[in-house]
């Protein structure tokens, strides 16, 4: 069974906290907050305020916070504050990653980090003992809607392998075109956790595709 994530960035905003709802009933694990900055990634979606809203609504919900921002460090405590269960962050944002990592366990979050799909997943191995999570973009960030990228199923079942000769625990997440065809591929690639936006709120039954995910 996979850990389902949908990304609120592909939800009807006019009734956002609704379709929060309508997926974790469905039974979505958590819900994924994707934040750019128009700098990092050339889109803005949404901050602090919205996700304050949201926790604020729903606060047994895990919010799976993604920052696709150049200077997360600045962040980590507002978002923390605001009810994020877990901060993810790139690995190549232009912080220094401990300083990171350390901020985020400060805050009393759980720990992510992320790698587009241009980055090695060996870049992630000094790291791998300090993370929660690791996210495996499948398209390139900023934009929803986007193709899979089969390239990273290579990545998942390397880090699979790597969290297996450590003896680690963290989770591996894959985000960007996940439907039900690709999201088969990665869970037999070893992702854990799928994040979802179209495939979920542009489905005529949204709680069905969550449910279709959640089984994979």
């Amino acid at each position: 069974m996979a850990i389902v994530s949908p990304s609120i960035l592909s939800a009807d905003f006019c009734g956002l906290g609704d379709q929060c709802r309508l997926v974790l009933e469905a039974g979505a694990g958590m819900l994924h907050f994707d934040v750019m900055d128009g700098h990092f990634v050339p889109n803005i979606s949404f901050g602090v305020p919205v996700l304050a809203s949201l926790h604020q609504g729903i606060p047994s919900a895990f919010f799976d916070v993604h920052l696709m921002i150049s200077h997360p460090l600045a962040y980590v405590d507002a978002f923390a504050r605001a009810g994020a269960g877990l901060i993810n962050f790139h690995l190549e944002s232009e912080d220094d990653p401990a300083a990171v990592l350390a901020a985020i366990r400060a805050a009393g979050c759980k720990t992510g980090m992320t790698i587009k799909p241009g980055t090695p997943a060996e870049a992630l191995d000094p790291w791998l003992d300090q993370l929660d999570l690791v996210l495996v973009m499948s398209v390139e960030p900023g934009f929803g809607g986007q193709k899979f990228m089969p390239s990273c199923l290579d990545k998942l079942t390397a880090l699979k392998a790597r969290r297996e000769a450590l003896g680690l625990a963290f989770l591996l997440e894959v985000d960007g075109g996940v439907n039900d065809e690709t999201a088969a591929l990665c869970t037999r690639a070893g992702a854990d956790v799928l994040v979802a936006g179209s495939s979920v709120f542009a489905a005529a039954d949204p709680a069905g595709a969550v449910a279709r995910l959640a089984a994979m």
